[in-house]
């Protein structure tokens, strides 16, 4: 009688995140481990599974023809695994977190959903506010993580990375020199907005703010043609273009996105620490796209 394979946990965690991120370096941060040790734990997997599951080049990682039969089922074992601890044990955890509005992406409900899936004995209350409201709630206690742009005057948290902005606006946005430059921006005391208006004053380019409102408001705006506005390159609408060139507008420094938390049991960190990889990009596809 052929003995059937055992699923070690480990290994196809190793490849469920490696299959999520797309990335061997994103996944071993996602799990708090090493690149060797993620090779190691996928190479262990197939061997037990008689199957190439990840197609790795120097510029490719993407799951193989049997990696992506096995996704479904290896996501659901994974699951399942958390759903049985998680019955066995009678504490339920939640945390308070913080993440900028400019750097809430249209990834971060799947990404909490994700998680709710995987461990449902866990909470995540989430709040989107500017930087500065959530740092001040952080060290008031208010909330237990943030994910925010660094302070100028502020040098602790874990750096998780560039975040590289640009001027973007619908194909068809028309603007003449000499006209004020139509803005859609965030609310006041957003960050972003303060380092854009304060690199067209330097300029001296004339602009008038005809749309004011929170993240996915400012980028409806844009993308509908009403105006242009400074956005992280990673988070603009795929219905948009950069028009710095086209316009000549100044160039807009980048900042760094941070992690500060004081969570210390186990699991919850772990939450957070793929949330947190989901940021850890040094240079997204799109920024390389326009400056390359």
């Amino acid at each position: 009688m052929m003995t059937k394979p055992t699923l070690d946990i480990d290994s196809v965690a190793a490849f469920l995140s490696i299959a999520d991120f797309r990335s061997f370096t994103k996944a071993a941060d996602a799990l708090g481990t090493t690149q060797g040790a993620i090779s190691v734990k996928l190479k262990r997997l197939e061997q037990r599974l008689g199957h190439k599951l990840i197609e790795r080049t120097p510029r490719l990682v993407r799951l193989s023809a049997q990696g992506a039969i096995f996704l479904n089922a290896a996501r659901e074992f994974l699951m399942a695994h958390d759903r049985a601890l998680s019955a066995l044990s009678a504490e339920r955890r939640h945390f308070r977190l913080g993440i900028a509005s400019h750097m809430a992406g249209p990834e971060t409900p799947t990404l909490l959903a994700r998680l709710n899936e995987r461990d449902p004995a866990l909470t995540i209350e989430v709040r989107l506010d500017n930087s500065r409201p959530l740092l001040d709630a952080f060290d008031n206690g208010d909330l237990e993580a943030v994910i925010v742009a660094q302070e100028d005057d502020r040098r602790d948290g874990e750096d998780l990375g560039p975040e590289h902005f640009g001027w973007f606006a619908a194909p068809g946005f028309d603007w003449r020199p000499g006209e004020p430059l139509r803005l859609a921006a965030f609310l006041p005391c957003c960050q972003v907005r303060d380092i854009a208006m304060q690199a067209l004053d330097r300029t001296n380019i004339p602009w008038n703010e005809v749309f004011v409102g929170s993240g996915y408001a400012v980028m409806a705006a844009i993308s509908a043609g009403l105006a242009v506005g400074a956005l992280a390159c990673r988070l603009a609408p795929a219905d948009t273009v950069e028009v710095s060139e086209r316009f000549s507008l100044p160039e807009l420094p980048s900042s760094r996105i941070m992690l500060h938390s004081t969570l210390s049991d186990t699991r919850s960190r772990d939450a957070l620490r793929t949330l947190a990889a989901a940021y850890r990009e040094h240079r997204s596809v799109r920024y390389d796209a326009e400056v390359g």
